[in-house]
């Protein structure tokens, strides 16, 4: 079992990389068995394309607020205009959407155990923590967004 003292020195990013890497390697080396299909794989770009936007969108929110994206470190402020109307995580919810995509994209079965791992490790152990630091920060506020926006959409 994943301790999170061990989780919690790396930052989320590194998991989005490690399971683009991983999704790659795994189709690749064992792709055990192809569930979508040329040329229906390339619907995978898509999907790839709105994780990105919507990750640059919500990256960009945060730096016109001026406040920090690193989730050991207490927040200045939260924001709560464009996209974090509708989701609390959007940048953690584009980068699920790229690795879905690119599960999508390569088409085998294996590929798509990536974006689950990559769900778990984000909504058990980095948001909660977050969560935890923005109540302690903003109180009622922040549980006041909280019961008004989802976690994830």
């Amino acid at each position: 079992m994943i301790k999170f003292n061990m989780v919690k020195k790396i930052m989320p990013p590194t998991f989005f990389y490690l399971g683009i890497v991983l999704i790659i390697l795994m189709h690749l080396i064992f792709p055990i068995k192809q569930i979508i299909s040329y040329p229906y794989t390339f619907s995978g770009l898509l999907i790839i394309l709105i994780g990105a936007i919507l990750n640059i969108w919500a990256w960009s929110l945060f730096i016109k607020d001026n406040t920090t994206q690193n989730p050991y470190k207490t927040p200045n402020k939260f924001v709560l205009i464009g996209i974090y109307n509708i989701s609390r995580n959007p940048m953690y919810l584009g980068m699920l959407i790229i690795l879905i995509g690119i599960a999508i994209l390569m088409g085998s079965l294996i590929t798509f155990i990536f974006p689950i791992i990559f769900f778990v490790i984000i909504n058990w152990f980095f948001i909660p923590m977050e969560e935890k630091n923005m109540e302690i920060k903003f109180g009622k506020k922040y549980s006041e967004y909280k019961n008004k926006v989802r976690r994830w959409i």
